[in-house]
């Protein structure tokens, strides 16, 4: 089983923060990290998941009406009077290129089936290139028009299809997004083995993000890898590692 941090080490660091991604490039025998993109009203591309600033910072609103400059302004509460800044996709690539450049995967999600952000698959794609770490990305996104668009863009891209079910994944990549992988949620494997055989499923989780304590759980990966699962997206990736 190929174990991903799925927003950095996001159970016990803020989520999409350089800190959760600091921890989690040093776990040894990690396969790569998960990260989610938007656009800023100024056309900047910050790593974020939610469409609405509320849940993990102290501002209010879309993410997308708020320019960069007004985003730097927004804390993230990390614990100890500490706090985090939302960080720019750059800023990430600064972290963590040496990494890439070493074998460590990146799972940039495209998050853009609610708001579809015009022109960030190219600018994504260009980020990409100017670091020289296109071999170690996967592009993924709920919205199969914007994968479209990745691999259209460029056709060497990997690229992992999101859904609820596996069933539903497969559709989508049948249906010509371009995608070589299904992420389906974890309980949507409505697919026999059989079915999946050779292809590449990644799936991801519910469950709890930093501040909430730990519940001191275990996956049974074993069962996973018997419906046909072969890589995790999970938030506490240290305890698997």
């Amino acid at each position: 089983m190929k174990i991903w941090a799925h927003r950095g080490c996001s159970q016990r660091y803020p989520e999409n923060t350089l800190t959760a991604f600091e921890k989690a490039v040093n776990l040894k025998g990690l396969t790569g990290i998960e990260l989610d993109i938007q656009l800023t009203k100024d056309g900047e591309v910050v790593v974020f998941h939610d469409e609405k600033v509320n849940r993990t910072t102290n501002g209010i609103g879309d993410l997308k009406s708020f320019s960069m400059r007004e985003l730097r302004k927004l804390q993230i509460d990390a614990g100890n009077e500490q706090t985090e800044r939302i960080p720019t996709i750059e800023e990430v690539f600064d972290l963590l290129e040496g990494y890439l450049k070493q074998g460590l995967q990146l799972n940039i999600e495209l998050k853009n089936g609610i708001y579809p952000y015009e022109g960030m698959e190219q600018k994504i794609i260009d980020m990409v290139y100017r670091r020289g770490v296109q071999d170690s990305i996967v592009y993924s996104s709920f919205y199969a028009r914007s994968l479209e668009k990745i691999k259209k863009i460029d056709t060497h891209a990997k690229i992992g299809v999101l859904d609820e079910k596996v069933s539903d994944c497969l559709y989508k990549m049948r249906g010509g997004c371009g995608a070589d992988a299904l992420h389906p949620h974890w309980k949507g494997m409505d697919l026999s083995l059989q079915n999946l055989q050779g292809m590449t499923v990644r799936a991801w989780f519910d469950g709890h993000l930093y501040p909430d304590k730990p519940t001191g759980t275990r996956l049974d990966l074993q069962k996973l890898e018997e419906k046909g699962i072969t890589d995790v997206f999970l938030n506490e990736p240290e305890v698997y590692l």
